[in-house]
C-alpha cells in the first residue's frame, strides 16, 4: 500500500495510552533513547540548549524542564553537561505516564539534580509550571495542531529564555528508512509499530512555520537536521 505524507496522520501510537507499563513500555523507552542518541538526537537537543545558556547568565541556577521524557536520557545528559561545565542546573523531567516516570527516577538514582513529575500537561498543574527552558524532544507529533497550538501557547509564556523542539520530519524516505532500523536494531512490536507512525504524524517545515504564525513568534529557528529532524528553537531573550 502507497503511504501518504501529505498530511500528518490522526492514527494513535501505542505509547499514547498513559496507563501503559510493563517490560514491553521498558525495553521500548531504552530502543528509543539508544537510537536517539546514535542518530544524533541528544547532540541536537544540547545544541540547542547550548544557544539559549549562551544568552543566559550562567553564573545563576537554570531550570529547565523536558517534557515527554521518556526514561530520562536527555536529562542525564544535560546533569553531565553541566556538571562538566560548572553550571548549575535545575531539572525536571515530566512525562504523564507513572510508570515511565518511576522508570526514569530509579536510572538517575545518581544524579541528585533531576526530579520527575507524573503530570498531564493539559492540566492546571503543569500550567503553573514555570522554567528558564523547556525542551520537547520527539514528543510534540503525539498531538493534534490544536492542541500544538496549546502546548506551545503555555511553553512560550512559561519559559523565561526559551523552548526547544526536536522533532520528526515527516517523509516517505524517513519512513523506509526506519523500516531498515527496526531491522538492525530489532525493535519490539511496539517500537516498530509507533515508530513508523510517529513518521506520518511528523512535521512539514512550513506546519512549524504556520505555528509560529499563530503563536506570534518573533525571534525563532526552524533548520532540518540529520537524521530528518527538525530543530525549532524559540529565543525569549
Amino acid at each position: 500500500m502507497a503511504i501518504s505524507t501529505e498530511y500528518r496522520t490522526e492514527e494513535p501510537e501505542i505509547m499514547d495510552n498513559f496507563l501503559l507499563h510493563g517490560e514491553e513500555l521498558r525495553l521500548a523507552l531504552d530502543k528509543i533513547a539508544h537510537i536517539n542518541k546514535l542518530l544524533g538526537g541528544n547532540s541536537l537537543t544540547l545544541n540547542g540548549v547550548k544557544q539559549l545558556l549562551d544568552k543566559a547568565d550562567t553564573t545563576q541556577l537554570i531550570t529547565i524542564a523536558d517534557v515527554g521524557c521518556g526514561n530520562g536520557d536527555m536529562l542525564r545528559t544535560l546533569a553531565d553537561y553541566g556538571a562538566k561545565n560548572n553550571i548549575r542546573l535545575r531539572l525536571i523531567g515530566i512525562d504523564a505516564n507513572a510508570y515511565t516516570v518511576n522508570y526514569a527516577r530509579k536510572l538517575s538514582e545518581n544524579h541528585p539534580d533531576i526530579e520527575y513529575l507524573c503530570i498531564d500537561i493539559f492540566t492546571e498543574e503543569f500550567e503553573k509550571l514555570h522554567y528558564d527552558i523547556v525542551l520537547c524532544t520527539l514528543t510534540l507529533h503525539h498531538f493534534e495542531d490544536s492542541q500544538i497550538t496549546n502546548i506551545m501557547a503555555t511553553f512560550n509564556s512559561n519559559a523565561t529564555l526559551g523552548i526547544v523542539i526536536n522533532d520528526l520530519h515527516r517523509s516517505k524516505i524517513a519512513y523506509k528508512l526506519f523500516g531498515l532500523i527496526c531491522s538492525v536494531f530489532s525493535l519490539n512490536r511496539m517500537s516498530r509499530e509507533d515508530g513508523l507512525v510517529s513518521i506520518l504524524r511528523g512535521f512539514k517545515k512550513n506546519e512549524l512555520e504556520l505555528f509560529s504564525k499563530k503563536l506570534n513568534l518573533k525571534n525563532y529557528s526552524i533548520q532540518w537536521k540529520w537524521a530528518f529532524r527538525y530543530q525549532w528553537i524559540i529565543y525569549k531573550v
